[in-house]
């Protein structure tokens, strides 16, 4: 694209490795092999969604921070013009990457009957200005099959004008279990997500892939019962996702090994920023996000300036978006220095920042 006076050059977010590596060390070298904790379990049956969706700024905490997406200057007046979307949803299409949230982020709340599962949209949208949301099936598990609580949860959403991305599901058996049986039933067990999923209109569920065995091993039984599962979402056109969530699946290699051995273009990757412990994680996402049609945001702890201690945003996010990678990018704060709805705000303070250096440049309005 050639540039016209109008052009805005986008800020280089290289980053300063001497100077990051001495500041927090954490973030380039990965040891101990932690467990991964437990969360995501559950949800329901077929249909589509629509809804228009816009990533606002949070103005009782990004004071003084971008306020990008509220003026004209975000959308071109051709685009306004020829666009057959939505405004929120042709202002998403300047966007170098989108935001949303993950429910995971939410889960002592959640837990604690603080909020309710329905009330998850409307929390994303009013308390954080975020209009995409990623569910987790633990909180509404026995409801897999209630197609009547299931249309509650997509008109909630619709009523806030939230979009529903994917269920992460857990708790429904290995997909690489080494007995070929206990494997097929464990394919089984998500076909309701599945469905659930696509009732919600979501485009994706994300799994596990567990497995037993060696390296070989895994890959193979994890690749067999991913290629069912996959074979039984493409009728529902719908994606299986495998996230770095412990065991092998937390080695980049291993995992572009699975998705080599699956080859279909409907089962792809999920790549957590803190999901990797011994292997590098910077490592780890260049190798999944070729194979991403999601992408989590993992936060822990913040230093003065609002950067995440023990991850480099900012190299992490040049990783995705050098990559091609334009869509969403979920906020799944896990930190204890904050209270869960601080942590989530401190994310999306941070992606915003580098959403707003990486915005691709835009004629100026007059």
């Amino acid at each position: 694209m050639s540039k016209s006076k109008h052009s805005v050059e986008p800020i280089s977010l290289e980053p300063r490795e001497s100077e990051n590596k001495a500041k927090y060390p954490d973030s380039y070298s990965e040891k101990g092999g932690k467990g991964v904790s437990s969360r995501r379990n559950f949800i329901k049956r077929s249909a589509l969604v629509a809804g228009g969706i816009a990533t606002l700024s949070m103005e009782d905490f990004l004071k003084g921070g971008s306020t990008f997406g509220r003026t004209s200057r975000e959308i071109t007046s051709k685009a306004k013009s020829e666009s057959s979307l939505p405004d929120t949803e042709a202002r998403l299409e300047k966007l170098p990457f989108k935001i949303s949230l993950a429910q995971w982020s939410l889960h002592v709340e959640l837990n604690q009957k603080k909020i309710d599962n329905l009330d998850f949209a409307k929390v994303t949208k009013e308390e954080f200005g975020i209009e995409a949301v990623e569910y987790v099936n633990s909180f509404f598990k026995r409801y897999a099959n209630d197609e009547k609580y299931l249309a509650k949860m997509k008109k909630r959403a619709d009523d806030y004008g939230v979009k529903s991305l994917l269920i992460m599901v857990d708790g429904e058996g290995q997909l690489g279990h080494a007995d070929e049986k206990r494997r097929k039933k464990a394919v089984e067990n998500h076909y309701k997500w599945i469905e659930a999923a696509k009732f919600l209109g979501c485009h994706s569920i994300r799994v596990n892939a567990n497995s037993s065995g060696t390296f070989e091993e895994q890959q193979k039984r994890a690749a067999d019962g991913l290629s069912q599962l996959s074979d039984f979402a493409a009728k529902h056109e719908m994606n299986v996702l495998v996230e770095n969530h412990g065991g092998f699946s937390s080695n980049g290699k291993w995992l572009v090994g699975v998705m080599k051995l699956v080859n279909k273009p409907n089962c792809g990757t999920l790549p957590d920023f803190g999901n990797f412990y011994e292997y590098d994680r910077y490592q780890g996402v260049t190798d999944l996000i070729p194979y991403a049609k999601a992408v989590s945001a993992k936060s822990h702890l913040f230093d003065e300036n609002g950067d995440e201690k023990k991850i480099d945003y900012y190299r992490m996010m040049k990783i995705v978006l050098d990559a091609g990678y334009d869509g969403y990018v979920g906020i799944e704060y896990e930190g204890t220095s904050f209270k869960e709805r601080e942590g989530i705000h401190a994310t999306h303070k941070l992606l915003k920042k580098i959403q707003k250096a990486h915005t691709k440049s835009q004629p100026v309005l007059h």
